[in-house]
C-alpha cells in the first residue's frame, strides 16, 4: 500500500551510483547538440529517474530576461512546453530566479504566499518540491529547476545541493544552446534583411528599366525616325541639299543610335530583360550563345529560383564568361547549372571551367591588385551577399574553375 501524502518520507535523492549515471546521463545529452528544448527535456527525464521524484520542471530564462518559459518537462506535461511563461518575481519559480536561492517546501505549499498554481500543471496533484536556480558563469542565471513528489518528502541539505550542482551542470549546456539559438536567429534575421534589400534594389531597377524604356528609350526611337524623314526630305527638295545640312542630320543620327545603344546597355545592366522572359536558364544559355568563341558547353537545370538569387548567378556568369573571352585563351569552356542538396539544406551551385593557360591562385589570391581586372572580388562579393560563396580552382596550364554555391532552403 502507498504511503499517505501526509507522512514524510526521509531519504536521499541519489544513491552515489545514481548520482554517477545522471551525470553521465547529462553529460551525454549536452553533447548531443545545442537544442534548448531537446536537451531541457532529456535533463528533466533523467532528473525525476535519478531521483525518485514524480516530475521535473525546467524553466528558462528567455532572450528578454524577464521572464522564465517552461522549456523541458516529464509527461504528460511536456505537452505544455513553450505555453508556460511566469514573469521574475511571479510565482515560486519567478521568486527563485529573482533571487537565486533555493526553494524547499515539504507541504501544504498553497499557505505560501508566493506559490502561483498553474491548471495545466495540476499543482494540487504533488505535495512536496524544490526549486534552485540554475546558474553558470559567465553566463548568470540560465532558469529555474524545479522536481515535484505526489507524497511528502523531507528534502535534506545535501539533496538540495546536489540539485544545485545538477542546476548548473544542466545551466552551462542550456547557456551555450542559447548562445547558439541566438546566433542562428540573428544570422537568419540578417539573411532576411538582406534578402529584403536585395529585393528591393531589384524593385527600384526593374522600375528604372521599365522608365527607361517606356521613356527616354521611345523618344530616341521617335527622334530617330524623325531624322531619317528630315534626310530623305532634305536630299529630295528642290535644289541641291546643304552639305552641311546632310552632315550634321548624319551625325544626329549617329549620336541618337549611340545614345539608344547606352540606354539599351542600361536597362540591361539594371536587370537584364532575358532573365523575365526566359528565365535562369535561358538567360544562361543566351549568354554563351552570345559568345563566339571559344564555344561554350551548357548542362542547366530549369528550376526557378529568388529573384535576387537568379541574378547574384546570372552576374557572376557574365563576370566569368568575360574573363574567359578575354583573358584564359580557351580552347572550349563548360557552363553548369543545377541545384543539389547536401543534408537538409538545398543549394544552387553554378560552375564555369576552361581549359585556358590558368593562374597561379596563391601568387594571385582573391582581390588582389593583379587580378582586379578579372573581376574575381565582384564575382566573390555577388556570391557572399546572396549568403553563398565562390570557389576558384586554378594554376599555370591546367585552366580555370569557377564555383558558386549558394543556400536555398534549410530545415
Amino acid at each position: 500500500m502507498p504511503p499517505s501524502r501526509s507522512a514524510p518520507a526521509r531519504r536521499k535523492v541519489l544513491t552515489a551510483d545514481r548520482e554517477l549515471a545522471l551525470l553521465r546521463g547529462l553529460i551525454e545529452a549536452a553533447s548531443r547538440g545545442p537544442g534548448v528544448e531537446p536537451l531541457a527535456a532529456a535533463a528533466a527525464r533523467m532528473i525525476t529517474d535519478a531521483t525518485g521524484t514524480d516530475v521535473c520542471f525546467v524553466h528558462v530564462l528567455d532572450d528578454t530576461e524577464r521572464s522564465l518559459t517552461l522549456t523541458g518537462a516529464t509527461p504528460p506535461f511536456d505537452r505544455e512546453v513553450g505555453k508556460i511563461r511566469l514573469p521574475l518575481g511571479h510565482g515560486i519559480s519567478g521568486w527563485v530566479a529573482s533571487n537565486r536561492q533555493p526553494v524547499v517546501i515539504s507541504h501544504d505549499k498553497e499557505s505560501d504566499p508566493r506559490y502561483l498554481p498553474f491548471e495545466s500543471l495540476r499543482g494540487s496533484d504533488f505535495t512536496s518540491m524544490v526549486s534552485v536556480p540554475m546558474q553558470t558563469d559567465p553566463g548568470g542565471l540560465v532558469g529555474v529547476l524545479n522536481v515535484h513528489t505526489v507524497h511528502r518528502r523531507e528534502f535534506t541539505d545535501r539533496d538540495v545541493e546536489l540539485l544545485l550542482v545538477i542546476g548548473r551542470l544542466i545551466a552551462g549546456a542550456l547557456h551555450q544552446a542559447r548562445l547558439h539559438r541566438q546566433l542562428v536567429a540573428r544570422e537568419r534575421a540578417h539573411e532576411n534583411f538582406v534578402e529584403q534589400v536585395i529585393q528591393a534594389q531589384e524593385l527600384e531597377r526593374r522600375r528604372l528599366a521599365a522608365d527607361i524604356h517606356d521613356g527616354i528609350s521611345q523618344r530616341l526611337v521617335t527622334l530617330s525616325y524623325w531624322l531619317d524623314a528630315a534626310a530623305r526630305a532634305v536630299a529630295d527638295g528642290a535644289g541641291r541639299p546643304s552639305k552641311f545640312a546632310v552632315d550634321h542630320l548624319a551625325k544626329a543620327r549617329e549620336l541618337v543610335d549611340l545614345t539608344l545603344q547606352e540606354a539599351r546597355a542600361a536597362i540591361g545592366g539594371l536587370r537584364p530583360p532575358v532573365l523575365d522572359d526566359l528565365g535562369l536558364a535561358g538567360g544562361l544559355a543566351s549568354l554563351a550563345g552570345s559568345i563566339p568563341e571559344p564555344g561554350i558547353e551548357i548542362d542547366l537545370a530549369q528550376d526557378r529560383l529568388p529573384d535576387h538569387i537568379e541574378l547574384a548567378l546570372y552576374r557572376i556568369a557574365q563576370e566569368c564568361l568575360q574573363n574567359v573571352v578575354k583573358h584564359a585563351r580557351a580552347s572550349r569552356a563548360r557552363l553548369t547549372f543545377a541545384v543539389v542538396r547536401d543534408g537538409d539544406t538545398e543549394f544552387a551551385r553554378l560552375e564555369i571551367v576552361d581549359d585556358g593557360i590558368g593562374f597561379d591562385t596563391f601568387e594571385h589570391p582573391l582581390g588582389s591588385d593583379e587580378m582586379g581586372g578579372y573581376g574575381l572580388l565582384s564575382m566573390a562579393e555577388r556570391a557572399e551577399i546572396v549568403g553563398g560563396r565562390l570557389h576558384i580552382r586554378s594554376r599555370p596550364g591546367a585552366g580555370t574553375a569557377v564555383t558558386a554555391t549558394i543556400p536555398l532552403t534549410s530545415s
